[in-house]
């Protein structure tokens, strides 16, 4: 037989019988590095040395503690419980055999054994033993790639989420800029003519002043003032300035609500979670979109009592852009909108329908894949409705959807008040 020596594998040879370790150690030891131990104590401090064997040949008969008490402790300690033991015996009962297996030993030889044979086991175990580290290192190499890989796609998410977003707002910029634009027209209009309003009350009050320094014409001076009142109208004056600062004041928190919705629509990287007011983040979002809708859109809503949500608000705001622009995108001329919200059980329900033109059944299924769409061409990614079913899938929930060509169709996001532990550990630190 040729001998040629493994590559460095260092065995444990354990037994209470000289002639034992003499035979089987000068054998071994032309193939591998060959550590020696008769006793069961003396045993367990090499496996724990500073050459730790690659393999056991371990006797079950010896005195003192036997070798079913040493694979046990072998077993128990964390720093040699992966170290393969193969039990060399002269018990050869099928239950001491059973045994041995059941308290971890790899193979299981009788006394006299072929030294071939026993040869040959040593390299079974030992390949299968670099086989099952390489296999750990390889899980470990997969389970880190993957969990790199994972934390690559959520940032492709998060960027492909914040990219479908701020492609929203840009659709909807000239409708945001004309509801922006209208209540700071008459803002500046009212301020015009509060200026000139302002003129002519500073004028009677000069006209006061010059009168009130001679009393000697206080019957000119009231006959003047009152001509005055009249070329001024400031009774109107005094009427009509009220209105105005209240109308420009409404215009003003018209614009300041449109730009906080924006603000709060569109928070780059904003993934915090809280307690938040679903209906709120409705209202938000329809302040953007009010534009969009008003014209051809009767947009009823039925909000029920529902508690606060745990929750990324800014993303589900993201889910409710999308389902009311495709709403308003499937009716042609006028139709209606509804926003129904509803709890049940630890749930909340929110349902968005449409009058409009309802959706093919063949299509129905596949509404949620990746650029899929029913839009004509430059009308849609394909990408909304995809991002919306990802968004309500982290928040542990869903969306279910319903339709019948002709009549609309209905989304409806079902989400938990407080996700699941699941859920939970992907919320950021």
């Amino acid at each position: 037989m040729e001998k040629q020596r493994a590559d460095s594998a260092t065995l444990l040879l354990v037994d209470d019988e000289p002639i034992n370790i003499k035979v089987f150690g000068a054998f071994l030891s032309e193939y591998f590095d060959v550590l020696v131990s008769t006793s069961g104590e003396h045993a367990l401090q090499l496996a724990k040395g500073n050459n730790k064997p690659d393999l056991i040949l371990l006797d079950v008969m010896m005195p003192g503690m036997d070798g079913y008490q040493v694979i046990a402790r072998l077993k128990a300690d964390p720093d040699t419980h992966d170290i393969p033991v193969v039990f060399v015996t002269a018990l050869s009962d099928d239950a001491d055999e059973e045994r041995g297996l059941k308290l971890g030993a790899v193979d299981y030889i009788y006394k006299p054994c072929n030294l071939s044979i026993l040869l040959a086991r040593v390299r079974i175990q030992l390949e299968l033993q670099r086989s099952r580290v390489w296999l750990e290192d390889q899980n470990a190499f997969l389970e880190a790639e993957l969990e790199r890989r994972q934390q690559e796609n959520q940032q492709v998410q998060l960027q492909l989420l914040q990219s479908e977003k701020l492609a929203a707002i840009g659709q909807l910029a000239a409708g945001v800029a004309h509801e922006i634009n209208n209540p700071v027209g008459f803002v500046n209009s009212n301020l015009n003519t509060l200026k000139t309003y302002i003129g002519d009350l500073l004028g009677v009050l000069d006209t006061y002043q010059k009168l009130a320094g001679d009393p000697k014409q206080v019957e000119q001076a009231r006959q003047e003032i009152q001509k005055l009142r009249q070329q001024k109208d400031i009774d109107f004056l005094c009427k009509d300035i009220p209105d105005l600062i209240d109308e420009s004041l409404d215009g003003l928190s018209r614009v300041r609500n449109i730009v906080a919705s924006l603000k709060d629509f569109s928070h780059v990287g904003d993934n915090k979670w809280e307690m938040a007011d679903i209906h709120q983040g409705l209202d938000s979002t329809l302040n953007i979109i009010w534009n969009e809708l008003k014209y051809h859109c009767t947009v009823t809503k039925d909000y029920g009592d529902l508690p606060p949500v745990y929750c990324q608000i800014s993303q589900l705001n993201q889910v409710f852009m999308n389902l009311l622009i495709n709403a308003a995108q499937a009716i042609k001329g006028k139709g209606e909108i509804s926003i129904r919200t509803w709890q049940t059980g630890r749930e909340v329900n929110i349902e968005i329908s449409d009058t409009g033109e309802g959706v093919a059944p063949e299509h129905l299924n596949r509404l949620f894949e990746p650029f899929f769409t029913t839009k004509p061409v430059g009308k849609g990614t394909g990408l909304g409705l995809p991002i919306s079913q990802n968004i309500a899938k982290a928040h542990g929930g869903r969306i279910e959807v319903a339709s019948i060509v002709g009549q609309g169709t209905t989304f409806r996001v079902v989400l938990p008040i407080e996700p699941t532990s699941v859920t939970r550990e992907n919320e950021e630190p």
